[in-house]
């Protein structure tokens, strides 16, 4: 078995709408549930050791985004999620922290932040948690709530999800799409790049449009990542990556991970679990291609959309490995896949010796 650290995951999303429905979610966790796609039992048996955990803030109901239904081309254009409150945002983030800090205190996992920590979580078979900000909704624009959240263990964010924001512009999802939807950076955007690489966080460029991509890379110092973003060229959503980003994600040894959500994946865009591992060896194979080994890891989105039946869940992880293996990949090269790379560039981007 192939151990998985995988670079994205939207878990914590869902143990807060257990507690919020009067429920345990420490409990579901550790002990297991058949809602969504990670719990403790469930990781280990599909050797999900591991990965970046999103502190994503739902839009409040009024606000939430309505996916839009295929039109007879099979085209869809959803709108934006409509921009939140910071309030709101900080609240919901704390009350995520605040969920993942017990869930270490009850054994559920480790929360990392170094690379040392990671190598000792997956030395002891702890699940290795590295907390991430999808969308900076919770930040103020003098970035004042930056240390806060870096004291208490951040280590990666995205400047946006799918919505604009103070700090830049997130891209729809949308089918036939470019990533090239929308203005880049705003001026706080760029202080936020700045302070990251001050602080040593990573900074995660999936959901924000390309322009803002560009800017981003004129500005950081670390290896370019996209945690949970495909070719854009097998599957034209406007959330994946173009030839020219993935030429210069490979110019600055950076990373991409593989997203299983099936929007994703299938040349025509749709959202059917009934999609072949095909599908995600043929990505797999286009990335390697564009960036290289080194730079192609996994990100599945786990806890966030529909993944094909043939994973199912977190314990069907190994099905996706050995389908990689079937088609030709050594266990070296998959080692880098399922783990390495990801560790090359957390420490490359947290500024640690290799």
């Amino acid at each position: 078995m192939q151990a998985v650290f995988d670079g994205h995951n939207d878990v914590l999303l869902r143990l807060w709408e257990t507690r919020n429905k009067g429920e345990d979610p420490i409990k579901e966790f550790i002990e297991g549930t058949d809602q969504g796609h990670i719990d403790l039992p469930r990781a280990r048996k599909g050797g999900l050791a591991g990965g970046l955990c999103a502190i994503y803030i739902p839009n409040p109901a009024t606000g939430e985004t309505i996916f839009d239904e295929p039109d007879s081309n099979g085209h869809y254009d959803t709108p934006l999620a409509a921009p939140i409150d910071r309030t709101y945002s900080f609240d919901i983030a704390s009350e995520f922290i605040d969920i993942a800090y017990k869930l270490e205190r009850a054994g559920g996992w480790k929360i990392c932040r170094t690379g040392q920590d990671i190598d000792n979580a997956l030395i002891d078979g702890d699940f290795a948690a590295v907390l991430h900000m999808e969308g900076c909704e919770a930040l103020d624009k003098d970035l004042k709530a930056l240390e806060l959240f870096y004291q208490a263990g951040l280590r990666s964010l995205g400047p946006v999800w799918s919505r604009h924001n103070i700090f830049g512009h997130g891209v729809p999802f949308s089918y036939p799409m470019s990533p090239d939807t929308a203005p880049g950076l705003t001026d706080a955007g760029r202080e936020l790049i700045k302070a990251c690489n001050s602080l040593s966080i990573l900074i995660d460029l999936s959901h924000i449009t390309e322009k803002g991509f560009w800017d981003a890379a004129k500005l950081s110092n670390q290896p370019l990542i996209c945690s949970h973003s495909n070719a854009h060229a097998l599957t034209p959503v406007a959330r994946n990556l173009t030839d020219k980003q993935l030429d210069a994600i490979a110019e600055s040894n950076g990373l991409v991970g593989l997203n299983y959500v099936t929007t994703m994946l299938r040349a025509d865009g749709q959202v059917n679990t009934a999609t072949p591992f095909s599908d995600m060896v043929r990505h797999i194979d286009y990335l390697v291609g564009k960036v290289g080994i080194d730079g192609v890891a996994l990100g599945s989105d786990y806890d966030g959309g529909p993944i094909p039946d043939g994973i199912k869940d977190a314990a069907g992880t190994q099905n996706l490995v050995q389908a990689l293996r079937e088609a030709g990949y050594g266990e070296d090269d998959l080692a880098k896949i399922c783990r390495d790379n990801w560790l090359r560039v957390l420490r490359s981007a947290w500024h640690e010796k290799h």
